[in-house]
């Protein structure tokens, strides 16, 4: 199992920008093959900060997601945004415990 964890920040206003973008490459990639969670989401307190937390079933489907149509328009639409920096890293992982709540 793989994690992607990270962020990105963007111009003021860039985060709106992209709202539409960001709901049509989530909808795209939890649809993938091997991917077991996708979410981008805004920062409640810096909204231009956009929060990536992915898990995939191995690193084929993540190198596959990296190579789909939505994943590059995503990234062409992220540059019109105003890309101000980002930090984003993957990880091996496997399952510990369940934490809080349940299926």
């Amino acid at each position: 199992m793989i994690i992607v964890q990270g962020w990105i920040r963007l111009a003021p206003g860039g985060a709106e920008k992209l709202r539409a973008t960001i709901a049509e490459l989530m909808t795209a990639t939890r649809q993938e093959a091997g991917c077991i969670s996708y979410t981008l989401s805004a920062d409640l307190v810096e909204p231009d900060l956009i929060h990536i937390a992915e898990i995939w079933d191995g690193k084929d489907a993540l190198k596959a997601h990296s190579a789909a149509p939505h994943a590059a328009s995503f990234g062409a639409a992220m540059r019109d945004a105003g890309v101000e920096g980002m930090n984003v890293k993957g990880y091996n992982a496997e399952f510990w415990r369940q934490i809080l709540g349940g299926d």
